[in-house]
């Protein structure tokens, strides 16, 4: 990454030394180490380090605090630039992954997940940045829903591999958190050497920014983040605790949610493109509402396991239209804001996780349902700030009230 790029002169590059491919190849390149990680993670503190309740539930707690404090991304990038920032940080999640076994004590698994957060959520939190700069806004949904698709298909991979490899080989895990961490190392060192450093047109604010204008894409980063906290520390817990799920199965309904991710998301992101964001948002916040009203009905009816189950990979799947989130903000913003408020977005996104699921935790074991009833309001809440979202956003048209008004300074 010797040389700079203007990203108007990209084009002329081979594909294999585009902006986008830079972007597939990350895309892959994260998954790679993070669903392993993921995916050993149970099982790992379990048997190695004797873990407790206490102790997973310090652990998910430490691991969400980079994604808090994600708003130091702008301070860094005064120095360093965003592509590059993008690689360090993968760098920092591939050598943390490959490193995790070698720590089986508590404090080191901390330190080792801290690493690996930071280096998960800097990523992302420029990836975001990246993406939204590098691709047109007549291409992005589509973009964005094939950026998906092979993030999932990475992760597939992943998985399928563990479940096929593990006690075919008798692999321990030290050597599965190696390879993994090592390919993610590997293609990174690809990425830093087979592409120029791409410039964009627009120099990026690099200081922390809130724009009055911005507050409804503020609202809806905030709401998104509670409600993937209770999808994302419930749901699977509920398949457990309630159905007697057993690993394989849950990692069943992993591969069934990838395998959709993968052939859906580009069709998601063309639905965005004909749909528009507002109207996409709001089936996927109606849709939301009733599958976790649905998931109170599995507790107040006695519903069977596989309603359970199907309304997992819904929820999964109406996730995943949230990329409607990212174009919407890509129309309203100025050019120059995207960096910061993507990491300051970031931060919003993870205010929740600091505190809601240890207070959840505890209306749980009074009564599941309140959990996902109050789930669904969160989901009513955000529908009804999708309906604020104008048809055609725009500098001056962030919302339906500042509609014909001209774009404010802040």
């Amino acid at each position: 990454m010797r040389r700079s790029v203007r990203l108007a002169d990209a084009r002329d590059l081979p594909v294999w030394r585009r902006p986008v491919t830079l972007l597939f190849l990350m895309a892959i390149a994260m998954p790679l180490s993070f669903a392993t990680w993921s995916a050993l993670l149970n099982n790992f503190v379990i048997e190695v380090a004797d873990f407790d309740g206490a102790d997973i539930g310090w652990l998910h707690s430490v691991r969400e605090i980079p994604g808090f404090l994600a708003v130091g991304v702008i301070a860094i990038i005064i120095f360093i630039h965003e592509q590059v920032l993008a690689l360090i940080a993968l760098t920092l999640l591939g050598v943390a992954t490959a490193a995790t076994a070698w720590f089986p004590q508590m404090g080191g698994i901390l330190t080792i997940t801290m690493l690996s957060s930071i280096g998960f959520h800097y990523y992302e939190t420029v990836n975001q940045s990246l993406q939204l700069q590098w691709l047109p806004k007549e291409r992005a949904p589509q973009m964005l829903g094939l950026l998906l698709a092979a993030a999932s298909g990475a992760t597939l991979v992943a998985y399928v591999l563990i479940v096929m490899t593990w006690k075919a080989f008798d692999l321990s895990y030290n050597f599965v958190y190696l390879v993994s961490g090592g390919l993610t190392l590997v293609m990174v060192g690809y990425c830093a050497f087979a592409f120029p450093r791409f410039e964009a047109p627009n120099p990026q604010i690099k200081k922390m920014i809130l724009r009055r204008r911005y507050w409804l894409y503020y609202l809806l980063q905030f709401m998104s983040g509670a409600r993937r906290q209770i999808f994302v520390v419930f749901a699977g817990f509920m398949m457990v605790e309630h159905f007697g799920f057993e690993v394989d199965e849950v990692t069943g309904l992993f591969l069934i949610n990838l395998v959709a991710n993968m052939v859906l998301a580009p069709l998601m992101g063309r639905a965005v493109f004909r749909f528009g964001e507002r109207n996409t948002l709001v089936f996927e916040y109606i849709g939301l509402v009733c599958v976790f009203l649905a998931y109170g009905g599995v507790y107040w009816f006695g519903w069977g396991v596989v309603l359970a189950a199907a309304l997992y990979v819904l929820d999964h799947l109406f996730f995943a239209l949230a990329l409607a989130l990212k174009t919407y903000f890509q129309k309203i913003a100025a050019p120059g804001d995207i960096a910061p408020t993507a990491a300051v977005a970031f931060t919003i996104n993870h205010i929740a996780a600091v505190f809601l699921p240890a207070l959840l935790g505890y209306l749980w074991l009074v009564s599941p349902s309140l959990v996902f009833l109050l789930a669904a309001g969160m989901a009513a809440t955000s529908l009804a700030l999708a309906l604020m979202i104008p048809r055609h956003p725009a500098p001056g048209n962030e919302t339906v009230f500042a509609q014909g008004l001209a774009a404010p300074a802040e």
